[in-house]
């Protein structure tokens, strides 16, 4: 058992939280020794680690600070949307006297801070304890690339046109409205903002920077990180969190409604995350385009509150339910995607492209048809369609409403048979199955960090 103890600081938001306490599961099993900020409405996602790692793992439980912007109640990003990240980042930086005065007193105060992206005023935190910092990114490293050299470049919002990103491999570009939305919401000189751009550009001095993504997908944008940052210490230890258990009771139904058909790769799997809702008219689009196709699918369409179906959200159409009877599922509540993706007989998911959905895809080896529509969800569609082409894009906006015909002319050709798109989703899943197998990329740079983290100990000590 080393001495060597790390604080661990995640960011309460489900995209990143799950890869980071994935991540912080290796460590432990290496014998480190972690406590994990939290507030106390987020502390029932520690559970399942917490129960793995009894003498390991422990807690620091800081009240979660107010701000004028955040509802009373709220500690989660997912009970306020994605508008809720200034606030969450500026409110979270106000435990730092807390933080300090736990340090300080503690007999074995850590040697190293692991914190994710979002917490880059972190790295100011650790510089005052006088260890180093980690940036933890649960995000692909080419979506880092991009975000990087926007906030290098927050002039960048007033260009209207396609935005080219020299110097990044390939030259991508986007519209303006297709970068990080994280981005698109700053304001110059609001306080709010001015703090979130200089927490994102801190990340720059991060001691090490540990990426969820694998060597045979991004190589190019390590290196070009490693390059940007002139050291070595970039870890792409991924895909991440792709292994963690689901309540399967509530999901049982789905798996056996799935396990009545035998045909492998023919089910598609339709959802946008937790938290999307789609609008009356995209609702109608996708179901008559899903009826059209002729393909048999599960599709989790969570139902609309009263106030989201005055805000014009809609309702899976009259009828539809019975139409598709005996080829198609709904589920209106939760539903085990982890399970559904690596069940055989899924072989298509019509995805947000959110990195946690296509990281989850990739190693259950099921082509993904992306309707991106925010945060880094067009980022990741482009390296997924136009680098890797194991994707098709059949939408793209958070407004946007598909073409039936057209999505169902897509699905029917990438669902049917083989499609190119299928092969190579297919060679990615082994791809990714190896880099976290003994031996592969992932695991070799999770060994690596351990070695780096256990120096730091020594040095400590």
């Amino acid at each position: 058992m080393s001495k060597l103890h790390i604080l661990v600081f995640p960011y309460p938001a489900q995209g990143h939280i799950l890869a980071l306490l994935d991540l912080t599961h290796h460590l432990a099993l290496a014998g480190i020794t972690i406590t994990i900020i939290i507030t106390p409405k987020n502390l029932p996602i520690l559970n399942p680690l917490l129960s793995s790692h009894p003498n390991t793992i422990q807690t620091l439980v800081l009240p979660f600070p107010p701000h004028p912007k955040i509802p009373a109640a709220a500690e989660n990003v997912r009970e306020v949307g994605n508008t809720g990240n200034y606030p969450f980042i500026n409110a979270l930086s106000k435990l730092q006297p807390q933080i300090i005065h736990w340090f300080t007193t503690h007999p074995n105060p850590p040697a190293a801070l692991i914190s994710d992206f979002f917490l880059g005023w972190t790295h100011q935190l650790a510089a005052q304890l006088t260890i180093p910092r980690i940036a933890f990114y649960s995000v692909a490293a080419f979506f880092n690339n991009v975000f990087t050299r926007c906030w290098h470049n927050s002039n960048l919002l007033t260009d209207n046109n396609d935005i080219h990103f020299h110097g990044i491999p390939g030259t991508p570009s986007f519209k303006r409205d297709h970068l990080p939305s994280v981005f698109l919401r700053y304001r110059e000189s609001d306080p709010d903002s001015e703090f979130v751009k200089e927490s994102f550009l801190s990340n720059d001095a991060a001691w090490a920077c540990v990426f969820n993504t694998f060597r045979t997908l991004e190589a190019p944008y390590l290196d070009h990180i490693r390059a940007e940052l002139g050291h070595s210490r970039v870890y792409a230890v991924g895909p991440l969190g792709t292994n963690r258990s689901e309540n399967s009771t509530t999901g049982s139904e789905v798996l056996s409604w799935l396990d009545a058909f035998e045909e492998e790769g023919s089910v598609l799997y339709v959802c946008f995350g937790s938290q999307k809702l789609l609008k009356k008219k995209q609702i109608e689009a996708l179901a008559m385009g899903l009826e059209k196709s002729q393909t048999r699918f599960v599709w989790v369409a969570p139902t609309p509150n009263k106030e989201q179906m005055e805000q014009g959200y809609g309702l899976v159409p009259d009828g539809f339910v019975d139409r598709v009877s005996g080829r198609g599922m709904v589920v209106t509540g939760w539903a085990p995607q982890v399970a559904i993706l690596r069940h055989p007989v899924v072989g298509g998911f019509v995805s947000h492209c959110g990195w946690n959905s296509v990281t989850e895809a990739m190693v259950s080896g099921v082509v993904i048809m992306g309707w991106p529509m925010e945060a880094d969800q067009f980022l990741n569609a482009r390296l997924l369609v136009e680098e890797t082409g194991v994707a098709v894009r059949v939408c793209e906006g958070a407004d946007s409403v598909p073409d039936p015909n057209e999505l169902s002319r897509v699905v029917k050709r990438v669902m049917s048979g083989e499609s190119p798109e299928k092969r190579r989703a297919k060679l990615m899943r082994e791809e990714s199955v190896r880099a976290v197998s003994e031996g592969g990329d992932s695991s070799m740079q999770v060994d690596q960090l351990i070695e780096a983290l256990l120096q730091l100990g020594d040095k400590q000590g």
